[in-house]
C-alpha cells in the first residue's frame, strides 16, 4: 500500500493546518537550525530534520548534515512517520519490514537508523516530524525518546509562536484600518455639521469660511479612503491622484485636470503625497480661478507633483519658505519634507495663474 493510500483519516484538514502556519517554503531559520544541529549532537548522529509534509513534498526546514531541501513524498519515512500520533522507530532498516523497499535504504545513500517524532498542532494535526538518521543500526531507549519528544515540543513551540505573531499583526494592521475608517467617518461628519452651519442666516463672511473648512475636512477624509483603497507595497501615483481628484472637483466644485508619468509610488508615501495634492488643489480653488492642473513627473531619481491654477498668479516677494506663509503653505511644507523633498511656487508660464511643485526622491 503506497504514503497517499494510507493517508490520515483527515488529510485535507492535516494540510489546512500545515498552509495555516505559513511555513512551507520560508527562508532558514536560525532558532530551528540550533534544534537539528542540538540532536545530532544529543543522539551522536550525522543527520537531524525538521520536516513539513506537503501534499507531494516532504520539505525540510531545517536540515543538519544533509544538502538537500526536500523530497518527494512517496517514498519518504516522514510521510510515514505522521500516520500515528507517536514516535515512530526504526532501529535497523536492513530487516525492518516497513523500509525494506525504502529507495533511502536500498540505494546508494544507506539510511540504516530513523527515529522520528510528529509534530503535532494544538487541535491535532502532525504537519512534519523532528527526525534523526544514521547510516548506522542503533538502538534506541526510552530516554532518548523522551529527548526527541521534548525538542520536537520546542520546534512547535516555535512554530506557534510564529502563528501568534503573525496572527497579532494581522488584527493590529485590521484595527488601524478600523480605526482610519471611523477617523474618516467622522471627519466627514464634522464636514457636514460645518457645511450645514454655513448655510445659517448670519454674517456672510462667517459662513464662507465655514464651508472652506468644510471642504477642506470633506478633502482629508477622501485621502484617507483612496489610501486604503491601495493594500499593495507600490501603487500607481496617477492613478491615485485621479481617483483622489475626482471626489476634490464634486466636494470643490471645480474642474480638476490630472496628467503625467506612470510610476509606482511606496505605499509608505502615498499617503503624504495624497494630502499634498489635497491641500494645493484646496488652495488652488480658494485663491485661485478657472481649471485646476494636477501633474505628476517623474525625471532621473527625482519625482515631481505640480498643481497649477488659473488664477492672478502670485503677489510679487511670495516666498511659499518664509516662516509667516499661511497654514496650507507649512502644512506642504511639513509633508513635503516627510518625502525628503522641497516645496517652489512660480507664476504660471503657459497663462495666468500660479504652479506650486513638491520635488521629492523617487525612493521616498
Amino acid at each position: 500500500m503506497s504514503i497517499q493510500e494510507k493517508s490520515l483519516p483527515d488529510e485535507a484538514g492535516r494540510i489546512r493546518a500545515v498552509r495555516r502556519y505559513d511555513i512551507l517554503d520560508s527562508p532558514p531559520d536560525g532558532a530551528f537550525d540550533r534544534i537539528t544541529a542540538l540532536a545530532a549532537r544529543r543522539f551522536g548522529v550525522p543527520i537531524a530534520i525538521i520536516s513539513v509534509v506537503d501534499e507531494d513534498r516532504i520539505w525540510f526546514k531545517s536540515h543538519h548534515g544533509l544538502p538537500v531541501n526536500q523530497i518527494d513524498r512517496e517514498p519518504g519515512l516522514c510521510a510515514s512517520a505522521i500516520l500515528g500520533g507517536v514516535p515512530y522507530l526504526i532501529e535497523d532498516a536492513r530487516i525492518d519490514p516497513r523500509s525494506l523497499a525504502n529507495p533511502l535504504v536500498a540505494g546508494d545513500f544507506g539510511l540504516r537508523f530513523y527515529a522520528a517524532v510528529p509534530l503535532t498542532t494544538s487541535d491535532g494535526y502532525n504537519l512534519g516530524t523532528l527526525c534523526i538518521i544514521d547510516k548506522e543500526p542503533r538502538s534506541f531507549g526510552q530516554e532518548q525518546i523522551e529527548d526527541l519528544e521534548d525538542l520536537a515540543t520546542i520546534v512547535m513551540d516555535q512554530l506557534e509562536l510564529g502563528l501568534s505573531s503573525r496572527n497579532a499583526v494581522s488584527k493590529a494592521n485590521l484595527m488601524a484600518k478600523e480605526i482610519d475608517h471611523r477617523v474618516m467617518n467622522s471627519l466627514q461628519f464634522v464636514s457636514s455639521l460645518l457645511s450645514l452651519q454655513s448655510r445659517s442666516p448670519g454674517a456672510e463672511q462667517a459662513a464662507t469660511h465655514l464651508k472652506l473648512a468644510a471642504n477642506r475636512v470633506a478633502a482629508v477624509a477622501q485621502v484617507h479612503r483612496h489610501f486604503y483603497a491601495d493594500v499593495a507595497d507600490n501603487v500607481s501615483c496617477i492613478a491615485f491622484l485621479k481617483r483622489l481628484c475626482d471626489d476634490l472637483a464634486a466636494i470643490l466644485d471645480r474642474e480638476i485636470v490630472v496628467t503625467g508619468d506612470e510610476d509606482m509610488i511606496p505605499a509608505t508615501s502615498i499617503q503624504a503625497i495624497g494630502l499634498i495634492a489635497n491641500e494645493l488643489v484646496t488652495n488652488a480653488a480658494k485663491h485661485g480661478a478657472g481649471k485646476i492642473d494636477v501633474t505628476f513627473r517623474t525625471s532621473g531619481d527625482l519625482n515631481k507633483l505640480i498643481v497649477c491654477d488659473e488664477g492672478t498668479g502670485l503677489v510679487d516677494g511670495f516666498n511659499a519658505q518664509a516662516a509667516n506663509a499661511g497654514l496650507g503653505m507649512r502644512v506642504i511644507n511639513t509633508l513635503a519634507k516627510q518625502l525628503g523633498g522641497t516645496l517652489d511656487a512660480a507664476r504660471r508660464t503657459d497663462g495666468e495663474g500660479a504652479c506650486f511643485t513638491v520635488k521629492f526622491p523617487q525612493t521616498a
